[in-house]
């Protein structure tokens, strides 16, 4: 039941704007503040129903749990595992998704889960104190698994749509497990995200038991009924890679982050950043191979923009700059293995990754 606000904690409150609003010129993102309180002030003087005020409520009081949960760790890059809740612990599905959470959280990476059942423990039991949990009520299905090792690693959501940001904002690869409408939603929209440049590139691998055909069976759905009617474009395969082998998934997870560290725009240019500089040869080879993605120009070297000030620390990465077409997002993760790919170009198949 709703408490009203008593004059005290009203001026209480009054008070704490005063403060910020007077601070907003010296603020830390203080023309963000400034737009998103200006937002509020707008809204509240238009006839806005009270389900609105409660689900923008909620909204940013789920933001606000998630962001304290994951600011301390914003530098551990993270894998989210989607599967089905329903899989039982003896399936040979909840053994691979535990071995997959245990072994990726060797090569350095951290896990978040739906902190429920089925798919959702295993990787929450694999990971032991490498994980978080996105968890939120159900009628049915849906409660903590008991794996966390602590509370602060859990956020408890009021909705879906707040929840599904954090699951792709806060992750840099999805590993998906055999599930059902849920996990299919959750695909779909990561892959509908990377498709439309809406969300950083991040590698997505679908994960199987052995010898199992779960996603091979979506694949050929896939390939016979969007691609084969050109709905998306053949290239669109690359945004996703399907194994059943624990260790070629790792692979490919880590080496997706080799040499390619992250991405953003500039203006109308897309940067590129590197955890290390490529040779003259491979940016050759770059431009070569990837100059139907460009409006204009070539692939170049760059150092830091003026604009990347505030990313402090990554202001010494090494840079490529190229004027993207924003539409050739499955070319695009094709560019980020080829800038992974450092095989000398006079012998190209000593390490290159075969090609599907």
């Amino acid at each position: 039941m709703a408490t009203t606000p008593s004059h005290s904690d009203i001026e209480a409150l009054a008070h704490d704007l005063h403060r910020l609003v007077d601070n907003l010129e010296s603020t830390e993102n203080g023309e963000l503040i400034y737009n998103a309180l200006k937002t509020i002030t707008q809204l509240s003087q238009t006839d806005t129903e009270r389900l609105d005020w409660k689900i923008l409520m909620g909204s940013l009081q789920d933001m606000q749990k998630a962001i304290a949960m994951f600011y301390p760790h914003r530098f551990n890059r993270k894998v989210s595992i989607f599967g089905s809740a329903r899989t039982d612990d003896h399936a040979p599905e909840y053994r691979q998704a535990y071995d997959f959470a245990q072994q990726i959280t060797k090569h350095g990476f951290m896990v978040i889960t739906g902190a429920g059942g089925g798919i959702m423990a295993a990787g929450n039991e694999g990971a032991e104190n490498n994980s978080f949990g996105l968890n939120i009520s159900l009628p049915f299905e849906q409660s903590s698994n008991g794996f966390l090792s602590t509370d602060s690693r859990l956020v408890k959501f009021r909705y879906f749509f707040t929840r599904k940001l954090y699951f792709v904002k806060e992750s840099d690869a999805i590993a998906l497990f055999p599930g059902g409408f849920g996990t299919q939603d959750e695909f779909f929209e990561c892959l509908t995200l990377c498709q439309t440049g809406r969300t950083t590139p991040r590698p997505i691998v679908l994960m199987d038991k052995k010898g199992g055909d779960y996603w091979k069976q979506w694949d050929l759905f896939v390939q016979e009924q969007l691609i084969a009617r050109g709905l998306i474009l053949k290239e669109d395969r690359s945004l996703y890679k399907i194994t059943d082998d624990i260790d070629e998934a790792c692979q490919y997870i880590s080496l997706f982050y080799s040499v390619y560290h992250s991405c953003r725009w500039v203006g109308d240019l897309f940067v590129v950043r590197l955890n290390t500089a490529i040779t003259d040869e491979h940016l050759d080879r770059l431009n070569s191979n990837f100059g139907d993605i460009l409006i204009k120009g070539k692939i170049e070297r760059s150092q830091a923009l003026s604009k990347e000030a505030n990313d402090s620390h990554i202001i010494d990465l090494p840079r490529l700059t190229m004027h993207f077409n924003q539409h050739g997002f499955g070319r695009l993760q094709e560019l980020i293995a080829a800038i992974n790919d450092t095989c000398d170009s006079g012998n190209p198949m000593v390490c290159r990754p075969e090609k599907r």
